[in-house]
């Protein structure tokens, strides 16, 4: 039996690539005449570059400015003319000097470093994985990388940071990186909120960085202000973007990237299982096993988990789920296509228990599953533990 890992990270426990290795092991442990293939994904956020390693790309650091502007090293993956990059990696949250959250300074400038490393390296296709950022600049920091400039109207250059952007009164692009003309881009990201609004990134995403009441009517007004200068000085690329799906992803760098970059949004998983050629390869298997930290609500709805459950299903392969904890009913997750389902709490009920002992209960997990393929041959149809 032919058997594909695709899991995503358990975030705060494991990546991706490790909950694969642990129930490779459990699974052998149980049925050693198993093929068994480790293809972890990612939905464009953080675990993005493990997953497309994973697959082949070479991995490339780079020394870059971090969210608050102590200098961090970040990674990017390569393969060919094709560059994957992390924005978290750069610009997260996880990056955050000391952990100190900087809602109105937080700037996006790293990222902007690693496009222009992606191009030293001779790329002109690069994805954007957008996800886990630490700012609400709408990408500006990204910009001024790359060459744009930001001044106020004394004609200085504004500070980073979205609280910063109040100031605003010229945007200049003239100065941007030449070599992006010949560079495609795509923005890999799940989130389809507007710039702008209630369901801006202000508004919903900027709590999430430490952002008061105070600070998200500031950012939000920042960002208006920001659009109003960049539609100056872009004209209808900057208009057309404003109230595009994913616009406001990682603080409104969606906004920079598709008014400015020219970049295509496309679901993360998506890009994801395109990029490792996953979905191909799922044709010659008998079984796939994905999952995540937690199986919930938000994962039906572009998450990694359904993503390569979806595609699956096209391959007309069983899937079982694999999570720390799940929310949803087994009618659901039968409906969502998932044969069989796991969780941790179902071995040891206390979370915090299940995050430091994760490994050991995949490892179980991976053994159960590899002991029924043994008795039986197959994952029985929606057959719930």
């Amino acid at each position: 039996m032919r058997i594909i890992l695709a899991p995503d990270k358990f975030k705060g426990s494991l990546s991706a690539p490790e909950v694969a290795k642990y129930l490779a092991a459990g699974l052998r442990s149980a049925h050693a005449g198993l093929e068994i293939d480790l293809m972890p994904v990612a939905d464009g956020g953080e675990g993005t570059i493990d997953a497309v390693v994973a697959s082949g790309f070479t991995r490339v650091s780079a020394l870059v400015q971090g969210p608050t502007g102590q200098p961090v090293t970040a990674d990017y993956a390569v393969d060919g003319k094709v560059a994957v990059i992390e924005m978290a990696a750069a610009s997260g949250l996880a990056v955050l000097h000391n952990g100190q959250l900087s809602p109105l300074a937080a700037t996006t400038y790293g990222t902007g470093q690693l496009v222009s490393s992606a191009m030293d390296h001779g790329c002109t296709e690069i994805v954007l994985g957008v996800g886990g950022s630490a700012s609400t600049d709408g990408g500006s920091g990204m910009l001024a990388a790359l060459g744009a400039t930001f001044k106020d109207a004394a004609g200085q250059h504004l500070p980073p940071g979205g609280g910063a952007l109040s100031q605003v009164t010229n945007i200049d692009l003239t100065g941007l990186d030449p070599r992006m003309g010949a560079v495609t881009f795509t923005l890999a990201s799940d989130v389809d909120n507007p710039l702008l609004g209630p369901d801006g990134a202000a508004t919903i995403f900027g709590p999430q960085k430490g952002a008061t009441t105070a600070h998200v009517e500031h950012l939000e007004k920042s960002l208006e202000r920001y659009f109003r200068i960049m539609a100056n000085a872009l004209g209808t690329a900057a208009v057309d973007a404003i109230d595009a799906p994913g616009s406001g992803a990682a603080g409104g760098t969606g906004y920079a990237a598709l008014a400015v970059l020219c970049a295509k949004r496309r679901p993360g998983i998506e890009v994801i299982l395109g990029l490792t050629g996953l979905a191909e390869k799922m044709g010659s298997a008998d079984l796939v096993i994905t999952g995540e930290g937690s199986l919930d609500e938000q994962s039906l709805f572009g998450k990694a988990p359904m993503g390569v459950a979806t595609a699956a299903r096209a391959a007309g392969v069983p899937v079982v789920a694999v999570c720390g904890r799940t929310t949803l009913s087994p009618e659901i997750l039968a409906n969502a296509g998932f044969a069989h389902s796991y969780a941790l709490t179902d071995i040891e009920a206390d979370t915090d228990v299940c995050m430091k002992n994760a490994g050991a209960l995949l490892t179980e997990i991976g053994a159960l599953i590899g002991t029924r393929l043994a008795q039986t041959g197959k994952e029985e149809e929606n057959s719930y533990v």
